[in-house]
């Protein structure tokens, strides 16, 4: 397999981009997917993900923040360096999207769109004792699962309508079937009305919409 960089630079990418969600969220008190969009913006991810030595393994995980900051944020008032981190659960977010990115190559704009830091957040309790292999493996089921038609999307196109068509006979928006088959909204939590609605133009039970 070809690994996204060598993996000498592995084991100072993991614990200075879990420096960098530690001291970002529980210092800054920046929410860990807003600091990966500035991590993503600031240009600094690619590099990152492209094994280049200065980003790895040259800066600490607070030098690391202070330069993403230093390039998205102007007048930031910046605190102190940390100098020592716990095994906390931001910090396990950061050294395992670490790995995940250097094991599969894909780029970190990629990755926080069918996993953001939110979602990685909730498999701590359950995968941060395990093997990082492990996380691989439910990462990638997880973005296989989202990369497939929704049951909203499979059955409408099944009866040959379009989304405004569905739109226009059951009532329920367009930008909210739009988001129900995106998978922006979660399809099972919403209202009764608009599932029966759903369900009732397209010929089927409401359960069969549910993911």
């Amino acid at each position: 397999m070809m690994y996204a960089y060598d993996e000498l630079y592995l084991n100072d990418a993991m614990r200075n981009l879990g420096e960098a969600f530690d001291y970002s969220a529980t210092v800054l008190n920046i929410p860990m997917d807003d600091f990966l969009d500035m991590f993503i913006i600031s240009g600094i991810a690619e590099q990152f993900a492209g094994g280049v030595p200065k980003f790895v393994s040259g800066l600490s995980g607070t030098e690391l923040v202070w330069e993403v900051l230093n390039r998205t944020r102007e007048n930031i008032d910046l605190s102190a360096p940390q100098i020592e981190y716990d095994y906390s659960p931001e910090y396990w977010c950061g050294w395992i999207l670490a790995f995940y990115q250097w094991n599969t190559g894909k780029s970190f704009k990629e990755i926080k769109k069918y996993l953001p830091m939110s979602e990685i957040y909730k498999l701590y309790p359950t995968l941060h004792e395990a093997a990082e292999e492990k996380f691989v493996d439910i990462a990638n089921s997880i973005l296989e699962r989202k990369n497939l038609p929704t049951k909203l999307q499979t059955v409408r196109r099944a009866i040959g309508l379009s989304q405004k068509e569905l739109s226009e006979k059951s009532g329920v928006t367009l930008r909210m079937i739009q988001q129900y088959e995106q998978r922006a909204k979660d399809i099972n939590k919403a209202t009764a009305s608009n599932l029966f609605a759903l369900a009732q133009t397209l010929g089927c039970k409401a359960e069969d919409l549910l993911e």
